[in-house]
């Protein structure tokens, strides 16, 4: 097995330890979060600046490395400008987070410990993808 598959396993295995951890595989503690007008859990909040303050300490030490610790090139996303179509995603992942309890990570993990919301999830969210795709390989052709 590669060192590459052995890594992303453990960098898998760890975010989603620290999902169930953080409660964020739970939808009702997240729609608690989203609940701003009734019985607000502000919690979460708490993960997300955590989450956002070791984000910002990597980006910065991988922002100055060429190669990452398996040596691969480093691709590090670039901002890239605000159109309609990234507004559009953000307004859809933002409604389907406050319907459902989920996003793509936390779904996966309640996939995973066979949640029927997070199968119902997942299945909507691989059937977006594809629609997805298919009206870009139209857009492409057209």
């Amino acid at each position: 097995m590669s060192r590459q598959v052995v890594s992303s396993f453990v960098a898998g295995l760890v975010f989603g330890l620290g999902l169930i951890a953080a409660g964020m595989a739970n939808p009702q503690k997240v729609l608690g979060f989203l609940d701003l007008a009734g019985a607000w859990d502000p919690s979460l909040a708490l993960v997300m600046g955590a989450a956002v303050a070791v984000a910002s300490v990597g980006f910065a030490l991988a922002g100055k490395r060429q190669r990452s610790l398996l040596g691969e090139p480093m691709r590090i996303p670039t901002g890239g400008k605000i159109d309609r179509r990234l507004v559009l995603g953000s307004l859809g992942f933002g409604v389907g987070w406050g319907l459902a309890g989920f996003c793509p990570g936390p779904a996966v993990v309640a996939l995973g410990a066979g949640n029927v919301k997070g199968i119902v999830f997942v299945a909507a969210m691989l059937a977006g993808m594809a629609l997805f795709e298919a009206i870009e390989r139209r857009r492409a052709r057209s």
